[in-house]
């Protein structure tokens, strides 16, 4: 340990923001990192205790106390080496984990936590600049052959770790580029897709193929799905790469919204978030589309007040809105957590995003009953104030209100994975639609599909970036290890 009193003697320190009016400009990240003095302050805050639950509050169980102790003493290249050794793509984490660590951090008790977060994000810009990240290609090939389906983070992070094992892998994706929902679900602002090229280019360097454009199955027609993405040029059955690979690795994003079926859903200007989003980071990416989805002008109304909620409100504002609300089905949280009844767990709290500080009125326990228009396009929607009640929400008489609006973007999660990947396989699914599979070390992630495997939203459900990361890392030992007998992947 370093700085034996550190947490004493310096205060939390968080990342800075480019002026809101010099962001709203451009589709670019504006967060401003810590310096390397400011990153050796922070890192000495950590103070190495006895258990430290900060690791197991993180999903890919980074071994935090070391990387602070190595940033302290400003041997950078070292703190790398450990970050690396649990996490992939730390600079994915490092910009849109929400940090779960870091409310298990046992400074957080009675203190601010320890910036984890902030000095992640430190360790792999440095890494990146210095040239520490290199390609690390297996020193054997094993013969084996290994298909992964998705190309997100669960995607990206097995198929890295199955290629340094030495097996051929090829990775599927049925848009035009790589990335999944790290690509078209985050905005630039939050994430430039440059960060993805280069770690793609890490990949290919270690051997691994990607065929983009080309579909796995058939994807629904009708419905919700046909607004799920698919620029697929192509496609492939599942019974051909079953019968061309070892072993299969399903790690699809859970694509599919879930919708809101009110009276006056069909007007023209109600939309999925999905739909509004991905276009954006097409358009910053150069592509030409006809008709993309713009707020300019327009009276906005974001449903749903997650993340992909939040993404909605600052591209609405980057486009230039004259004004958007956020609706909030529940009720509005505390502003401060009770600590000592969650410590160390992820609390339930108010939590104001960048791009609320950016212009946005938040409402709660608004429920929306009706979309209204005229000939055919929306121009504005009915709402409801509700409250719990014996652990339902119901409707509160005499709280009906009118709210004009010429766009609303439908951000209240996703309900499961593409339910055609799964039944071209014919892999069973759980009461949530996702794929039936347990993590246990012994035969994880395999589903009911003789060398089939599922591991991210594909398996658990929508959740995090780091917990994608974390199920491809262990599913890739899985399928090692069924494929040689042993497996020396961590996981």
């Amino acid at each position: 340990m370093g700085k034996i009193t550190g947490f004493m003697e310096f205060e939390r320190l968080e990342e800075g923001y480019q002026p809101v009016a010099e962001r709203l400009k451009t589709h670019r990240e504006f967060v401003i990192a810590l310096d390397d003095a400011q990153a050796q302050r922070q890192a000495a805050r950590c103070m190495d205790c006895g258990t430290p639950f900060c690791n197991h509050g993180c999903p890919v169980n980074n071994v935090i106390p070391d990387f602070n102790d190595l940033v302290y003493r400003a041997d950078w290249q070292n703190a790398s080496a450990v970050l690396h050794s649990t996490n992939n793509f730390p600079e994915f984490t490092g910009r849109i984990c929400p940090a779960p660590c870091e409310s298990a951090c046992t400074l957080y008790i009675n203190d601010d936590a320890v910036g984890i977060k902030s000095i992640e994000h430190a360790i792999i810009d440095r890494a990146w600049e210095q040239g520490w990240v290199q390609p690390q290609p297996a020193a054997q090939a094993t013969g084996k052959k290994v298909a992964v389906v998705g190309s997100g983070p669960a995607g990206l992070a097995a198929a890295q770790q199955l290629a340094r094992a030495g097996h051929a892998v090829t990775v599927y994706e049925k848009n035009e580029r790589v990335g999944g929902l790290l690509r078209y679900g985050i905005p630039d602002f939050k994430l430039e897709k440059s960060h993805i090229e280069r770690r793609v280019a890490q990949l290919q360097a270690e051997g691994v193929q990607f065929q983009t454009g080309v579909l796995v199955g058939d994807l629904p027609t009708e419905g919700a799905g046909a607004k799920v993405q698919n620029e697929a040029k192509r496609s492939i059955a599942a019974a051909q790469l079953q019968a061309d690979y070892d072993a299969v690795l399903l790690c699809g994003g859970s694509e599919q919204s879930r919708d809101l079926p009110v009276p006056g859903r069909e007007l023209d200007g109600v939309h999925f978030a999905m739909e509004f989003l991905p276009q954006q980071n097409k358009v910053n990416a150069g592509d030409k589309l006809k008709k993309q989805i713009r707020a300019d002008g327009k009276h906005v109304i974001v449903i749903g007040g997650g993340d992909t909620g939040s993404d909605c409100v600052g591209t609405s504002r980057r486009h230039g809105a004259a004004s958007v609300t956020q609706f909030e089905l529940l009720p509005m949280p505390p502003e401060q957590e009770d600590r000592n009844l969650t410590w160390p767990y992820w609390p339930i709290k108010l939590r104001t995003s960048s791009s609320h500080l950016e212009g946005c009125e938040r409402a709660f326990a608004v429920s929306t009953k009706a979309f209204t228009g005229s000939k055919g396009k929306l121009t504005g929607l009915t709402t409801v104030q509700v409250e719990l009640q014996g652990g339902k929400l119901v409707e509160i008489p005499g709280t009906e209100q009118q709210h004009k609006a010429d766009l609303v973007l439908l951000a209240m999660g996703f309900t499961h994975p593409l339910a055609s990947v799964l039944e071209a396989f014919g892999v069973d699914k759980d009461a949530r639609g996702n794929a039936r599979a347990h993590t246990e070390a012994s035969g994880g992630y395999a589903t009911n599909v003789p060398k089939v495997f599922a591991a991210g939203d594909m398996r658990r459900g929508q959740s995090l970036v780091v917990w994608a990361i974390r199920e491809g890392r262990q599913a890739a030992r899985a399928v090692d290890e069924f494929l040689m007998g042993h497996s020396d992947l961590p996981r």
